[in-house]
């Protein structure tokens, strides 16, 4: 019997300055290695688990330096859910703009990262939930303050509007 009720909560966060979007090429990780991801994010602790925003916000500090000062207009914009290994991911996309003059020596311990203008992000090597994710965002999502829910299966992730009710 296949193992039901495990979850996975991870959070991500893509910075955009101007019209480009900070990613991180992720190395030496067990789980996602040699791929492009948003510019910091990792798994929920446990004091975190009802705070997707405290998580993304640590691991932004964690990551890159950055404090929740040094970003603008902050915004949980999707969740996505996919079924592996007998276990829920759940993935929180968070976005935000870089302050001006913040952020100019950006590194990071988890890989290196890489501006990208908008139009070059969908050539990228990703995970598969922020590939649709990135994909939704580009054509869609930038152009509103919507959020979203992904469903994943093998072939896509299907994005529906998450409304206020």
């Amino acid at each position: 019997m296949e193992n039901i009720g495990k979850l996975r909560n991870m959070a991500s966060i893509y910075l955009s300055c101007d019209d480009k979007m900070l990613l991180l090429f992720r190395q030496g990780s067990r789980v996602v290695n040699d791929l492009w991801v948003g510019s910091a994010g990792g798994h929920f602790e446990e004091y975190e688990l009802n705070d997707a925003k405290a998580c993304v916000l640590r691991e932004m500090n964690e990551e890159l330096g950055l404090a929740e000062n040094d970003i603008e207009n902050l915004a949980l914009r999707y969740v996505t859910l996919r079924k592996t290994g007998g276990e829920i991911r759940q993935n929180y996309y968070f976005f935000a703009n870089l302050r001006s003059g913040s952020g100019a020596d950006l590194t990071s311990n988890e890989g290196t990262l890489r501006w990208f203008p908008l139009d070059a992000i969908g050539e990228l090597k990703m995970p598969h939930s922020a590939k649709y994710v990135m994909k939704h965002y580009c054509e869609e999502g930038r152009f509103s303050d919507k959020m979203y829910v992904g469903t994943t299966n093998a072939e896509d992730v299907t994005f529906v509007e998450l409304p206020e009710s």
